[in-house]
């Protein structure tokens, strides 16, 4: 006697496609949440700064003063020609129609998601070529440094070189890669042998401290891919965000085209944002690198 099993029979079988859409790894967007300064403006934006002020000195009584000159200068932001983050997407009318998920919805999320890791990766490390986003970490006259990540001091070193030229840091930035490097870093207790088995971790092996967040030496450490290596040596950054401005003319501004392709039968789905960063001191970047 032969019994059917569903095994043979797989036409048979109801099937049913969960409710939902699995969404791929992916890093959160970090710049924005680190808190810079933000402008919202649809025109070029023009920050001025003074660059040096006077020299205050004694002076006797009936003696003149002697003048003094302050310079200027400014920050430009938002000039004309710089480009928008755009992405756009057509479907069938037949598709959103019979898609077990509200798939027009689903991909206005997934789209506006795209454009923020997009420019996400611009506001840290974008090339500035071609009328695109000039990332912090390549503008002009930033701090640099020596990193190595088998060395605490070289983090102490950066943070000597910031407050050497007057900048409070706020957060570290750097990928996970380079944060394990460094919660790795163990010392050998006082008193006791050096030996692997007896050495304790530098850090927090948790790294967590105040908090949720991670923290090294007291600042809290955002971990992003937008600081990516250069010719395979690691970057890390210290950064005054109270020092980053940030332009915004569209934020992630949607639009549902279903004139367009009426023809087609067809809806596209378009995402247009358009931003642009700065520093209001350009000393307010600590870059270091490895050797």
């Amino acid at each position: 006697m032969a019994i059917e099993v569903t095994s043979g029979n797989s036409t048979l079988i109801q099937s049913q496609v969960a409710n939902l859409l699995v969404q791929p790894l992916e890093q959160a967007s970090t710049f924005l949440a680190a808190g810079p300064v933000v402008l919202d403006s649809s025109q070029p934006v023009r920050v001025p700064r003074i660059v040096n002020g006077v020299t205050a000195g004694f002076v006797a009584e009936g003696a003149q003063i002697s003048d003094g000159d302050v310079a200027f200068d400014e920050v430009t932001l938002l000039p004309s020609t710089l480009k928008s983050l755009k992405v756009l997407v057509k479907l069938s009318n037949e598709l959103i129609r019979t898609a077990v998920i509200g798939l027009d919805a689903v991909l206005r999320t997934r789209l506006v998601t795209d454009v923020a890791n997009a420019l996400d990766a611009a506001l840290w490390d974008g090339a500035g070529t071609s009328n695109t986003i000039k990332g912090i970490l390549r503008q002009t006259g930033i701090q640099t440094g020596t990193l190595d990540l088998t060395d605490a001091d070289s983090l102490i070193d950066g943070i000597a070189a910031a407050q050497g030229n007057k900048v409070n840091p706020t957060h570290w930035a750097m990928t996970s890669d380079s944060f394990a490097a460094l919660r790795k870093l163990k010392i050998a207790n006082p008193g006791e042998t050096s030996d692997q088995d007896f050495r304790q971790y530098l850090f927090d092996p948790t790294g967590i401290s105040g908090g949720t967040a991670f923290h090294l030496f007291g600042l809290p450490v955002i971990i992003t891919d937008n600081i990516p290596k250069v010719s395979t040596k690691a970057r890390v950054a210290l950064v005054d965000f109270s020092k980053v401005v940030v332009a915004r003319d569209v934020n992630a501004e949607v639009k549902i085209l279903d004139q367009t392709w009426g023809d087609y039968d067809s809806v596209g789905i378009r995402v247009v944002s358009r931003w642009d960063t700065a520093l209001l001191q350009a000393k307010a970047v600590t870059l270091l690198t490895e050797a």
